[in-house]
Protein backbone atom coordinates (compact mmCIF):
# COMPACT_ATOMS: atom_id res chain seq x y z
CA UNK A 1 0.00 0.00 0.00
CA UNK A 2 1.21 3.64 -0.40
CA UNK A 3 2.19 5.09 2.49
CA UNK A 4 -0.87 6.18 4.84
CA UNK A 5 0.82 9.19 6.73
CA UNK A 6 0.40 12.42 4.37
CA UNK A 7 1.76 15.85 5.54
CA UNK A 8 -0.14 16.07 8.08
CA UNK A 9 -1.72 12.87 9.67
CA UNK A 10 -3.63 9.93 7.70
CA UNK A 11 -6.41 11.71 5.86
CA UNK A 12 -9.26 10.25 3.58
CA UNK A 13 -12.72 9.52 3.24
CA UNK A 14 -14.22 8.74 6.63
CA UNK A 15 -15.51 5.16 6.99
CA UNK A 16 -13.84 4.26 3.66
CA UNK A 17 -10.47 5.28 3.61
CA UNK A 18 -10.23 5.86 7.50
CA UNK A 19 -12.20 3.60 9.12
CA UNK A 20 -12.87 2.34 12.71
CA UNK A 21 -10.60 -0.43 12.19
CA UNK A 22 -7.78 1.62 10.85
CA UNK A 23 -7.81 4.13 13.74
CA UNK A 24 -7.47 1.79 16.16
CA UNK A 25 -5.17 -0.02 14.83
CA UNK A 26 -2.71 2.93 14.38
CA UNK A 27 -3.48 3.55 17.95
CA UNK A 28 -2.87 0.90 19.07
CA UNK A 29 0.50 0.93 17.14
CA UNK A 30 1.71 4.31 18.43
CA UNK A 31 1.15 3.21 21.71
CA UNK A 32 3.52 0.62 20.66
CA UNK A 33 6.18 2.08 18.84
CA UNK A 34 6.18 5.07 21.68
CA UNK A 35 6.68 2.81 24.08
CA UNK A 36 9.65 0.97 22.32
CA UNK A 37 11.30 3.91 21.58
CA UNK A 38 11.20 4.37 25.95
CA UNK A 39 8.93 7.76 25.21
CA UNK A 40 7.00 6.29 28.55
CA UNK A 41 10.13 6.11 30.53
CA UNK A 42 8.48 3.16 32.87
CA UNK A 43 5.44 4.97 34.07
CA UNK A 44 2.05 4.35 33.06
CA UNK A 45 1.36 6.54 29.72
CA UNK A 46 -1.47 9.21 29.06
CA UNK A 47 -2.26 10.07 26.11
CA UNK A 48 -5.08 13.39 25.72
CA UNK A 49 -7.47 12.36 22.55
CA UNK A 50 -9.77 15.42 20.98
CA UNK A 51 -11.32 15.98 17.97
CA UNK A 52 -13.45 18.09 15.23
CA UNK A 53 -17.17 18.51 15.51
CA UNK A 54 -17.81 15.66 11.99
CA UNK A 55 -20.00 13.30 12.79
CA UNK A 56 -17.53 10.82 11.64
CA UNK A 57 -15.34 11.74 14.70
CA UNK A 58 -17.58 10.31 16.98
CA UNK A 59 -16.92 6.67 15.91
CA UNK A 60 -13.62 7.55 14.85
CA UNK A 61 -12.27 8.88 18.33
CA UNK A 62 -14.06 5.61 20.28
CA UNK A 63 -11.95 3.53 17.76
CA UNK A 64 -8.61 5.95 19.02
CA UNK A 65 -9.86 5.58 22.42
CA UNK A 66 -10.57 1.44 22.70
CA UNK A 67 -7.06 1.09 20.91
CA UNK A 68 -5.19 2.94 23.38
CA UNK A 69 -6.62 1.67 26.66
CA UNK A 70 -6.33 -1.80 25.33
CA UNK A 71 -2.91 -1.08 24.82
CA UNK A 72 -2.23 0.23 28.46
CA UNK A 73 -2.67 3.71 27.88
CA UNK A 74 -4.77 6.15 30.06
CA UNK A 75 -6.73 8.24 28.05
CA UNK A 76 -7.82 11.61 29.06
CA UNK A 77 -11.15 12.96 26.16
CA UNK A 78 -10.58 16.35 25.34
CA UNK A 79 -13.99 16.38 22.90
CA UNK A 80 -14.88 19.11 20.29
CA UNK A 81 -11.04 21.41 20.51
CA UNK A 82 -9.10 23.04 18.18
CA UNK A 83 -5.83 21.09 16.88
CA UNK A 84 -3.82 23.85 18.70
CA UNK A 85 -5.76 23.10 22.09
CA UNK A 86 -5.01 19.40 21.68
CA UNK A 87 -1.32 20.42 20.99
CA UNK A 88 -1.33 22.70 24.07
CA UNK A 89 -2.97 20.68 26.40
CA UNK A 90 -0.84 17.44 25.74
CA UNK A 91 2.29 19.95 26.92
CA UNK A 92 0.13 21.56 29.59
CA UNK A 93 -1.31 17.89 30.83
CA UNK A 94 2.10 16.37 30.58
CA UNK A 95 0.68 14.06 28.85
CA UNK A 96 2.93 11.09 26.21
CA UNK A 97 1.18 12.10 23.24
CA UNK A 98 -2.25 13.65 21.88
CA UNK A 99 -4.20 12.14 18.93
CA UNK A 100 -6.16 15.07 16.89
CA UNK A 101 -9.42 13.20 15.24
CA UNK A 102 -10.22 16.16 11.81
CA UNK A 103 -9.84 16.63 8.38
CA UNK A 104 -8.98 20.60 9.16
CA UNK A 105 -10.15 22.43 5.63
CA UNK A 106 -11.58 19.22 3.90
CA UNK A 107 -15.36 18.93 3.54
CA UNK A 108 -17.59 16.53 6.08
CA UNK A 109 -17.24 13.38 4.56
CA UNK A 110 -13.22 13.41 5.31
CA UNK A 111 -11.29 13.07 8.43
CA UNK A 112 -8.21 12.70 9.69
CA UNK A 113 -5.96 11.26 12.67
CA UNK A 114 -3.02 12.80 13.23
CA UNK A 115 -0.45 11.64 16.57
CA UNK A 116 1.47 14.49 18.58
CA UNK A 117 4.49 13.79 20.66
CA UNK A 118 5.83 14.56 24.51
CA UNK A 119 5.30 18.63 24.40
CA UNK A 120 2.39 18.56 21.68
CA UNK A 121 4.94 18.51 18.30
CA UNK A 122 3.78 16.69 15.66
CA UNK A 123 5.52 13.01 15.07
CA UNK A 124 8.90 13.17 12.71
CA UNK A 125 8.46 11.61 9.42
CA UNK A 126 10.49 8.23 10.91
CA UNK A 127 8.59 7.60 13.70
CA UNK A 128 5.04 7.76 11.74
CA UNK A 129 6.74 5.24 9.28
CA UNK A 130 7.47 2.95 12.64
CA UNK A 131 4.14 3.59 13.44
CA UNK A 132 2.49 2.22 9.81
CA UNK A 133 5.32 -0.96 9.68
CA UNK A 134 3.85 -1.72 13.22
CA UNK A 135 0.02 -1.22 12.00
CA UNK A 136 0.90 -3.59 8.92
CA UNK A 137 1.86 -6.15 11.26
CA UNK A 138 -1.31 -5.37 12.97
CA UNK A 139 -3.30 -8.69 13.40
CA UNK A 140 -0.21 -11.27 12.42
CA UNK A 141 2.00 -11.15 15.25
CA UNK A 142 0.87 -11.69 18.60
CA UNK A 143 1.55 -9.03 21.62
CA UNK A 144 1.23 -9.06 24.83
CA UNK A 145 -2.28 -7.49 26.00
CA UNK A 146 -2.79 -5.91 30.00
CA UNK A 147 -5.60 -6.88 31.97
CA UNK A 148 -6.78 -6.72 34.84
CA UNK A 149 -5.21 -3.14 36.15
CA UNK A 150 -3.14 -2.32 33.61
CA UNK A 151 -5.47 -1.43 30.86
CA UNK A 152 -5.74 1.98 30.31
CA UNK A 153 -8.76 3.94 31.95
CA UNK A 154 -10.63 7.05 30.34
CA UNK A 155 -12.01 10.06 31.88
CA UNK A 156 -13.34 12.94 30.23
CA UNK A 157 -11.08 16.48 30.80
CA UNK A 158 -13.22 19.07 30.77
CA UNK A 159 -11.75 22.27 31.83
CA UNK A 160 -9.67 21.83 28.45
CA UNK A 161 -11.09 25.19 26.78
CA UNK A 162 -10.96 27.63 29.65
CA UNK A 163 -7.28 26.78 30.05
CA UNK A 164 -6.64 26.88 26.56
CA UNK A 165 -8.29 30.31 26.54
CA UNK A 166 -6.02 31.30 29.42
CA UNK A 167 -3.46 30.39 27.53
CA UNK A 168 -4.50 32.30 24.59
CA UNK A 169 -4.42 35.39 26.68
CA UNK A 170 -1.30 34.77 28.24
CA UNK A 171 0.52 34.96 25.36
CA UNK A 172 -1.37 38.74 24.06
CA UNK A 173 1.34 41.79 23.69
CA UNK A 174 -2.07 44.20 24.51
CA UNK A 175 -5.77 43.85 24.76
CA UNK A 176 -8.07 44.82 22.33
CA UNK A 177 -10.31 47.38 23.93
CA UNK A 178 -12.36 49.34 21.29
CA UNK A 179 -11.91 47.34 18.36
CA UNK A 180 -14.90 45.85 16.38
CA UNK A 181 -14.61 41.87 15.33
CA UNK A 182 -16.31 39.44 13.60
CA UNK A 183 -15.85 35.78 13.42
CA UNK A 184 -16.18 32.96 11.20
CA UNK A 185 -15.64 29.43 13.07
CA UNK A 186 -16.43 27.46 9.97
CA UNK A 187 -18.96 25.66 11.98
CA UNK A 188 -15.62 23.75 13.08
CA UNK A 189 -13.66 23.11 15.99
CA UNK A 190 -13.23 27.00 17.07
CA UNK A 191 -17.06 28.12 16.99
CA UNK A 192 -16.66 28.13 21.33
CA UNK A 193 -12.97 29.12 21.38
CA UNK A 194 -12.30 31.81 19.62
CA UNK A 195 -15.53 34.22 20.11
CA UNK A 196 -14.20 33.45 24.15
CA UNK A 197 -11.26 34.24 23.38
CA UNK A 198 -11.29 37.67 21.76
CA UNK A 199 -14.12 38.85 23.88
CA UNK A 200 -11.97 38.12 27.32
CA UNK A 201 -8.76 39.84 25.55
CA UNK A 202 -11.77 43.39 24.95
CA UNK A 203 -12.50 43.19 21.47
CA UNK A 204 -16.30 43.56 20.84
CA UNK A 205 -16.99 40.87 18.71
CA UNK A 206 -19.84 42.09 16.23
CA UNK A 207 -21.45 39.09 15.01
CA UNK A 208 -20.20 35.34 15.10
CA UNK A 209 -21.09 32.96 11.74
CA UNK A 210 -20.17 29.46 11.28
CA UNK A 211 -20.71 28.79 15.11
CA UNK A 212 -23.40 26.39 15.30
CA UNK A 213 -21.59 23.29 14.56
CA UNK A 214 -24.41 19.80 13.92
CA UNK A 215 -21.75 17.49 12.64
CA UNK A 216 -22.74 18.06 9.24
CA UNK A 217 -21.87 21.02 7.87
CA UNK A 218 -18.50 22.38 9.08
CA UNK A 219 -16.53 24.08 6.39
CA UNK A 220 -19.76 24.06 4.49
CA UNK A 221 -19.79 27.54 2.77
CA UNK A 222 -18.13 29.08 5.21
CA UNK A 223 -14.93 29.52 6.89
CA UNK A 224 -11.23 30.27 5.47
CA UNK A 225 -11.95 28.54 2.44
CA UNK A 226 -15.39 29.58 1.59
CA UNK A 227 -15.02 33.69 2.91
CA UNK A 228 -18.07 35.72 0.97
CA UNK A 229 -19.97 35.41 4.45
CA UNK A 230 -17.30 36.94 6.06
CA UNK A 231 -16.47 39.95 3.63
CA UNK A 232 -20.33 40.59 3.86
CA UNK A 233 -20.67 40.50 7.37
CA UNK A 234 -17.54 42.62 8.45
CA UNK A 235 -18.91 45.39 5.51
CA UNK A 236 -22.79 45.41 7.05
CA UNK A 237 -21.30 45.29 10.96
CA UNK A 238 -18.49 48.54 10.13
CA UNK A 239 -16.02 45.55 11.86
CA UNK A 240 -12.90 46.89 11.52
CA UNK A 241 -11.71 43.17 11.10
CA UNK A 242 -12.99 39.71 9.85
CA UNK A 243 -11.55 36.73 11.30
CA UNK A 244 -12.02 33.17 9.68
CA UNK A 245 -10.71 29.67 10.99
CA UNK A 246 -10.51 26.56 9.00
CA UNK A 247 -12.49 23.20 10.25
CA UNK A 248 -9.91 22.27 13.15
CA UNK A 249 -8.65 26.35 13.66
CA UNK A 250 -5.13 25.69 13.21
CA UNK A 251 -5.30 28.69 10.30
CA UNK A 252 -6.61 32.04 10.13
CA UNK A 253 -7.16 33.71 7.28
CA UNK A 254 -8.31 37.75 7.69
CA UNK A 255 -10.56 40.37 6.23
CA UNK A 256 -10.38 43.90 6.27
CA UNK A 257 -13.15 46.29 7.08
CA UNK A 258 -13.48 46.91 3.13
CA UNK A 259 -13.92 43.50 2.94
CA UNK A 260 -10.50 42.57 1.01
CA UNK A 261 -9.02 39.52 1.92
CA UNK A 262 -5.52 39.22 3.99
CA UNK A 263 -3.84 36.15 3.63
CA UNK A 264 -1.71 33.43 4.89
CA UNK A 265 1.30 35.82 3.42
CA UNK A 266 0.52 39.37 4.65
CA UNK A 267 -0.47 38.20 8.17
CA UNK A 268 3.18 36.73 8.56
CA UNK A 269 4.24 39.87 7.24
CA UNK A 270 2.32 42.25 9.24
CA UNK A 271 3.52 39.90 13.09
CA UNK A 272 6.87 39.81 11.61
CA UNK A 273 7.35 43.80 10.92
CA UNK A 274 5.75 43.94 14.60
CA UNK A 275 7.64 41.33 16.12
CA UNK A 276 10.97 42.78 14.45
CA UNK A 277 10.05 46.39 15.44
CA UNK A 278 9.86 45.15 19.18
CA UNK A 279 13.08 43.19 19.28
CA UNK A 280 11.98 40.06 19.52
CA UNK A 281 11.81 38.37 15.96
CA UNK A 282 14.15 35.58 16.18
CA UNK A 283 17.48 36.06 14.07
CA UNK A 284 15.31 38.46 12.54
CA UNK A 285 13.93 35.68 10.38
CA UNK A 286 10.74 34.47 8.86
CA UNK A 287 10.41 30.47 7.69
CA UNK A 288 7.89 29.86 4.98
CA UNK A 289 7.33 27.29 1.91
CA UNK A 290 7.57 27.54 -1.57
CA UNK A 291 4.06 28.22 -2.22
CA UNK A 292 4.34 31.85 -0.48
CA UNK A 293 3.81 34.92 -2.94
CA UNK A 294 7.18 36.59 -4.17
CA UNK A 295 5.62 39.86 -3.13
CA UNK A 296 5.79 38.17 0.40
CA UNK A 297 10.12 37.30 -0.12
CA UNK A 298 10.51 41.06 -1.66
CA UNK A 299 8.31 42.85 1.42
CA UNK A 300 10.56 41.12 4.00
CA UNK A 301 13.74 42.27 1.80
CA UNK A 302 12.74 45.89 1.99
CA UNK A 303 12.07 45.53 5.54
CA UNK A 304 15.57 44.02 6.92
CA UNK A 305 14.01 40.34 7.21
CA UNK A 306 14.87 37.29 6.31
CA UNK A 307 13.33 34.65 4.75
CA UNK A 308 13.86 30.62 4.63
CA UNK A 309 11.71 28.52 1.95
CA UNK A 310 11.15 24.94 3.11
CA UNK A 311 8.72 22.53 1.10
CA UNK A 312 5.34 22.67 1.71
CA UNK A 313 3.62 21.63 4.91
CA UNK A 314 3.57 22.91 8.11
CA UNK A 315 5.43 20.35 9.16
CA UNK A 316 8.76 21.28 7.21
CA UNK A 317 8.66 24.66 7.87
CA UNK A 318 8.20 23.92 11.82
CA UNK A 319 11.22 21.35 11.64
CA UNK A 320 13.28 24.44 10.18
CA UNK A 321 12.45 26.74 12.55
CA UNK A 322 13.24 24.08 15.36
CA UNK A 323 16.54 23.52 13.65
CA UNK A 324 17.82 26.87 13.49
CA UNK A 325 15.93 28.70 16.61
CA UNK A 326 13.51 30.69 14.65
CA UNK A 327 10.36 31.55 16.02
CA UNK A 328 7.98 33.01 13.36
CA UNK A 329 6.77 30.78 10.08
CA UNK A 330 4.38 29.54 8.23
CA UNK A 331 1.67 29.42 5.24
CA UNK A 332 0.14 31.60 2.75
CA UNK A 333 -2.92 29.42 3.56
CA UNK A 334 -2.93 31.54 6.94
CA UNK A 335 -1.35 28.21 9.07
CA UNK A 336 1.19 30.69 11.02
CA UNK A 337 3.48 28.97 13.96
CA UNK A 338 4.52 30.89 16.86
CA UNK A 339 6.97 29.06 18.92
CA UNK A 340 7.54 31.47 21.24
CA UNK A 341 3.73 30.68 21.68
CA UNK A 342 2.36 27.16 20.63
CA UNK A 343 3.50 24.01 19.05
CA UNK A 344 1.63 23.90 15.88
CA UNK A 345 -0.34 26.74 14.09
CA UNK A 346 -2.99 28.07 15.82
CA UNK A 347 -5.48 29.96 14.42
CA UNK A 348 -7.33 31.88 17.18
CA UNK A 349 -3.94 32.72 18.71
CA UNK A 350 -3.16 34.83 14.99
CA UNK A 351 -6.11 36.02 14.70
CA UNK A 352 -5.38 37.20 18.21
CA UNK A 353 -1.82 38.93 17.69
CA UNK A 354 -3.22 40.30 14.42
CA UNK A 355 -6.00 42.36 15.67
CA UNK A 356 -3.37 43.32 18.66
CA UNK A 357 -1.46 44.73 16.06
CA UNK A 358 -4.24 46.39 14.66
CA UNK A 359 -5.12 48.28 18.40
CA UNK A 360 -1.80 48.69 19.07
CA UNK A 361 -0.70 51.02 15.68
CA UNK A 362 -4.20 52.12 15.84
CA UNK A 363 -3.91 51.81 11.93
CA UNK A 364 -6.64 50.10 10.07
CA UNK A 365 -5.52 46.35 8.47
CA UNK A 366 -5.56 47.48 5.21
CA UNK A 367 -2.68 50.01 5.49
CA UNK A 368 -0.08 47.33 7.68
CA UNK A 369 -1.27 44.71 5.07
CA UNK A 370 -0.13 47.02 2.79
CA UNK A 371 3.97 46.22 4.03
CA UNK A 372 3.57 43.83 0.89
CA UNK A 373 1.54 43.71 -2.62
CA UNK A 374 0.78 40.10 -3.80
CA UNK A 375 2.14 39.43 -7.16
CA UNK A 376 -0.58 38.10 -9.40
CA UNK A 377 -1.33 34.46 -8.47
CA UNK A 378 -3.13 31.34 -10.02
CA UNK A 379 -3.44 27.64 -9.03
CA UNK A 380 -4.99 25.22 -10.63
CA UNK A 381 -5.76 22.00 -8.53
CA UNK A 382 -5.70 18.68 -11.26
CA UNK A 383 -7.50 16.00 -10.22
CA UNK A 384 -7.93 12.36 -11.37
CA UNK A 385 -4.18 12.61 -12.26
CA UNK A 386 -1.50 9.95 -11.17
CA UNK A 387 0.21 12.29 -8.84
CA UNK A 388 3.38 10.08 -8.12
CA UNK A 389 4.76 11.21 -11.48
CA UNK A 390 4.63 14.82 -11.33
CA UNK A 391 8.56 14.79 -11.17
CA UNK A 392 9.04 12.44 -13.37
CA UNK A 393 7.48 12.74 -16.66
CA UNK A 394 9.89 14.76 -18.86
CA UNK A 395 7.76 16.16 -21.05
CA UNK A 396 5.98 17.74 -18.59
CA UNK A 397 9.25 19.07 -16.75
CA UNK A 398 10.01 20.43 -20.45
CA UNK A 399 6.82 22.32 -20.18
CA UNK A 400 7.15 23.67 -16.99
CA UNK A 401 11.36 24.97 -17.80
CA UNK A 402 9.40 26.77 -21.03
CA UNK A 403 7.10 28.38 -18.59
CA UNK A 404 9.14 29.33 -16.60
CA UNK A 405 11.44 31.10 -19.32
CA UNK A 406 8.82 32.74 -20.50
CA UNK A 407 7.67 34.66 -17.11
CA UNK A 408 11.32 35.57 -16.61
CA UNK A 409 12.34 37.11 -13.16
CA UNK A 410 9.12 38.40 -12.75
CA UNK A 411 7.31 35.21 -12.18
CA UNK A 412 7.89 31.76 -11.03
CA UNK A 413 6.29 27.73 -11.62
CA UNK A 414 5.34 25.67 -9.13
CA UNK A 415 3.80 22.22 -9.89
CA UNK A 416 3.19 20.05 -6.64
CA UNK A 417 2.00 17.19 -5.79
CA UNK A 418 -0.93 17.51 -2.77
CA UNK A 419 -0.05 16.13 0.25
CA UNK A 420 -3.29 15.16 2.07
CA UNK A 421 -5.71 14.61 -1.62
CA UNK A 422 -5.43 13.45 -4.70
CA UNK A 423 -4.51 15.90 -7.13
CA UNK A 424 -1.94 17.69 -9.01
CA UNK A 425 -1.59 21.49 -7.78
CA UNK A 426 -0.30 23.88 -10.53
CA UNK A 427 0.65 27.29 -9.24
CA UNK A 428 1.80 30.43 -11.43
CA UNK A 429 3.02 33.85 -10.77
CA UNK A 430 3.52 36.55 -13.48
CA UNK A 431 3.37 40.13 -14.05
CA UNK A 432 -0.50 40.25 -14.57
CA UNK A 433 -3.16 38.36 -14.10
CA UNK A 434 -4.25 37.51 -17.72
CA UNK A 435 -0.38 35.66 -17.99
CA UNK A 436 -0.31 34.18 -15.00
CA UNK A 437 -3.73 32.30 -15.81
CA UNK A 438 -2.69 32.03 -19.59
CA UNK A 439 0.34 29.83 -18.11
CA UNK A 440 -1.49 28.20 -15.63
CA UNK A 441 -4.09 26.34 -17.68
CA UNK A 442 -2.20 25.66 -20.64
CA UNK A 443 -0.01 23.36 -17.38
CA UNK A 444 -2.87 22.19 -15.85
CA UNK A 445 -3.60 20.63 -19.03
CA UNK A 446 -0.35 19.43 -20.00
CA UNK A 447 -0.70 17.41 -16.43
CA UNK A 448 -4.21 16.09 -17.26
CA UNK A 449 -2.46 15.12 -20.84
CA UNK A 450 0.41 13.66 -19.41
CA UNK A 451 -0.79 11.60 -15.39
CA UNK A 452 -3.94 10.51 -16.93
Amino acid sequence: MGRLFGTDGVRGLANVDLTAELAMGLSVAAAHVLGDLGAFEGHRPVAVVGRDPRASGEFLEAAVVAGLASSGVDVLRLGVLPTPAVAYLTDALNADFGVMLSASHNSMPDNGLKFLAKGGFKLDDAIEDAIEAHYERFGTEEWSRPTGAAVGRVRDHESGLDQYVRHLLGAMPNRLDGLKVVIDAAHGAAAAASPQAFRAAGAEVLAVIGAEPDGLNINDGVGSTHLGPLRAAVVEHGADLGIAHDGDADRCLAVDREGNEIDGDQILAVLAVGLREAGVLAKDTVVATVMSNLGFKLALQREGIELIQTAVGDRYVLESMKEHGFTLGGEQSGHVIMLDHATTGDGTLTGLLLAARVAATGKPLAELAAVMTRLPQVMINVKGVDKSRASQDEELLAAVAAAEAELGETGRVLLRPSGTEPLVRVMVEAANHEQAQSVCERLAEVVRQRLS
